[in-house]
Formats: C-alpha cells, sequence, structure tokens
C-alpha cells in the first residue's frame, strides 16, 4: 500500500510539474506573438496579468459555487499583504525588464534562486545538503551561460531589480507557508487570492502601463486578432497559475525556482524552432550544463528525502524499544541472578 501511494504522489508530482512547464511556455510564446512589434503589438503586460487573474478568480468562483472545491477562511489582511507582495512583483518585474538590459534582467532572475534559499533559511530554517547547494550554483551558472548577454546596470534598474527579486522570492515562499498554516489546498488558496490581485492590478494596471510605455490601453484597436490571444493567454494563465501553487505546495519555492529554468530552455528551443531565434553554441553548451544541473539538484533532494525518512525510521525504532523495556520492567521484577530472588 505504501508503495502504491509513493508511486501514485510521484505521478502526480510529475503531472504538476508537466503542466506548469507546458502551460509556461504555451503562455510565453502566446503573449510574445501577442505583445511582440511584429504580432499585435499589445503593450500592456500589467493590465494583461489583471486579465489573467479575473479569468483564474471566476473559475474559482464557478468551481466553489459547483461544489468542486471547498472554500476556507483564510484572514482577509494575509489575502490583502499576499496581494501587495505579488503585485509589487510584477510591477517589478516588468520596470526592471524597461530599465535594465536583457543580460541583467536574466542575471536578476537567476539570483532569485539563492534568494529563496536564503530567505527560506532565515524565515524556516530551512537547511541545505552540499550536494543540493553545488546543484544549484550548476543550474545558475547554466543558465547563465546560455541566456546573459550584455550586462548594463544603472541605480533605477538595479533598486527594481532587487525589489522585484525580493518580493518574488517572499511570494513564492508565502504561498507554500499559507498552504500549510491553513491547511487549505493550492487552488483553494489561488481562488482566495486570485479576485484581490485581479481587482488591483486591473485598478492600477493601466496607469503603470501608461508609465513604462507610454502607451493608453483605451486607444488600443481590439481586433479579432488579439481578442483570441488574449483569451488563449487568459486561459493558459488559469493552468500556469493552479500548477504554480500546486507545485510549490508539493514541494518548495526552492525547487520550484531551480526546475522552473526547465521552462527557460524549452523557450529557447521553442524561440529556434518557431522564430527563427539565433541558437548558438554557447546557448546550447549552458543549456546542457543546466539540465544536468536540474538532473543533479532532483537527485540530491530525493537522497535528502531518503536520509530524513531513514533517521525518523531509525528514531522510531528506539522509541518503540525503549518503551518494550519500560512496559517488561513493569510487568516482570527484577530477578537477583546470583542469589535467584526476586529484588522488591
Amino acid at each position: 500500500m505504501a508503495e502504491a501511494a509513493e508511486k501514485k504522489s510521484a505521478v502526480s508530482d510529475v503531472g504538476a510539474w508537466g503542466m506548469n512547464v507546458v502551460s509556461s511556455v504555451g503562455l510565453i510564446m502566446a503573449n510574445k506573438q501577442l505583445m511582440s512589434p511584429s504580432g499585435y503589438a499589445f503593450a500592456f503586460a500589467t493590465t494583461l496579468t489583471g486579465f489573467h487573474f479575473a479569468v483564474t478568480a471566476f473559475v474559482g468562483f464557478v468551481s466553489n459555487a459547483s461544489g468542486y472545491s471547498a472554500s476556507k477562511h483564510v484572514p482577509l489582511w494575509e489575502l490583502l499583504w499576499f496581494s501587495i507582495v505579488a503585485n509589487t512583483s510584477i510591477t517589478g518585474m516588468n520596470l526592471s525588464l524597461m530599465l535594465n538590459s536583457v543580460g541583467f534582467y536574466q542575471i536578476s532572475k537567476l539570483s532569485m534562486i539563492p534568494v529563496v534559499c536564503v530567505m527560506e533559511w532565515i524565515l524556516h530554517s530551512k537547511h541545505y545538503s552540499r550536494e543540493v547547494k553545488m546543484a544549484v550554483v550548476v543550474v545558475v551558472i547554466g543558465v547563465g551561460v546560455c541566456t546573459v548577454t550584455d550586462v548594463k546596470v544603472n541605480a533605477k534598474g538595479f533598486i527594481c531589480a532587487c525589489v522585484a527579486v525580493l518580493s518574488t522570492s517572499l511570494q513564492q515562499i508565502t504561498i507554500g507557508s499559507l498552504q500549510k498554516k491553513y491547511s487549505i489546498s493550492s487552488f483553494e488558496l489561488l481562488s482566495k487570492t486570485a479576485p484581490v490581485q485581479a481587482a488591483s492590478l486591473l485598478l492600477l494596471g493601466p496607469f503603470i502601463d501608461y508609465y513604462l510605455n507610454g502607451k493608453s490601453i483605451v486607444n488600443y484597436n481590439f481586433t479579432s486578432g488579439p481578442i483570441i490571444f488574449i483569451l488563449l493567454s487568459c486561459s493558459l494563465a488559469v493552468f500556469c497559475n493552479i500548477s504554480q501553487y500546486l507545485c510549490i505546495g508539493r514541494f518548495s519555492a526552492t525547487s520550484f525556482q531551480v526546475l522552473g529554468h526547465m521552462k527557460t530552455v524549452c523557450v529557447l528551443l521553442l524561440g529556434w524552432i518557431l522564430f527563427d531565434s539565433t541558437l548558438t553554441v554557447k546557448n546550447i553548451l549552458g543549456m546542457i550544463l543546466a539540465v544536468v544541473g536540474m538532473v543533479v539538484y532532483s537527485w540530491a533532494v530525493e537522497a535528502e528525502k531518503a536520509r530524513q525518512k531513514a533517521v525518523m525510521t531509525k528514531t522510531s525504532l528506539t522509541e518503540e524499544e525503549i518503551r518494550l523495556i519500560k512496559e517488561g520492567v513493569e510487568t516482570n521484577p527484577l530477578k537477583d541472578v546470583e542469589l535467584g530472588e526476586n529484588k522488591a
């Protein structure tokens, strides 16, 4: 029974990661067509994210109303705090991309892995084995080699990047913490946070987008083409949001960051296949190194889990032995072996 449960859990884990990778890569490809100048030039990223969470909130509402999922109580102040952190992450990322070079933007995204590790150590006293730390370094180097090109830094861009990295890391850690604290599933938590994020992003998004690119969404020409891609983007975002909460709830924010860079590799490959993007030897070597790092990381995490399980098993056996010894002492009086008499 235990082995069957473990196999089922492993299949569910693979399914969660698969959903996240496929939906995330699909979302990036759809947004590339929607937002690029050669596509439909929909340059309103923050407002689009508001659309994403609005559709996600609607799906959550329908699910709760139909009885498919239960609605558990989470304090309003926690939802507001989470939404502030999450929206700061989205805005910070958009500002960082606007103010920094692509190279520095990629470096800031890579820095999330060690930042998440440090924050989990500070907030939850979490420790990592040497193998896990080495695997993280390999992944960071690999993804850095295949994505980082020009690196230009300015004061405003650096501040925005720092805010984006810290808020994104804190957001992902908070997702796992809230699920454990309130014993709430990933979808139930998402259905709680999505309406608050949708309302705030749809309210502030147009102003943020106007600041970022000087264009107003009111003046955009909504033809059938961009509308179809906006609907496609929102549909993929629902699966992406659900799978993100699911993965962080099942694993950790660090694992989500490390294995999440598989999406970076997939995006580079699909960009080469679908959009004729250049793929150099440097990119290929970096991707190979990143994949090797991810494999080593997965092995190291499983090895660490096996060690912890062995320690717990040994501890439980020792406690059982102590209990049996105590019971033996209470039921069977000690005998003096030499005299053959019972000791009072």
